[in-house]
């Protein structure tokens, strides 16, 4: 199973997700709504994902899950 990293900030309404280790490197572009991607600097690798204003059921994310081993923890 993958280790996926997410840091959610109630106060600054932000939501930060690696599904590879940060680099010093990396490079951030920003996507539509509010979405920033973070990427490689040398391979250009999609590495995180950063969603500014988020609030839990936020629908630009909908269908993801959180897990832990077989229980299902969070659904948004």
């Amino acid at each position: 199973m993958a280790q996926i990293k997410v840091f959610y900030e109630p106060e600054t309404e932000l939501l930060t997700i690696f599904w590879q280790s940060p680099r010093p490197n990396q490079i951030a572009t920003e996507l539509e709504n509010d979405i920033i991607l973070f990427k490689d600097g040398d391979t250009h690798e999609p590495i995180g994902i950063e969603i500014l204003s988020y609030r839990p059921g936020d629908d630009r994310i909908s269908g993801i899950s959180l897990e832990l081993g077989q229980q299902n923890l969070v659904n948004t």
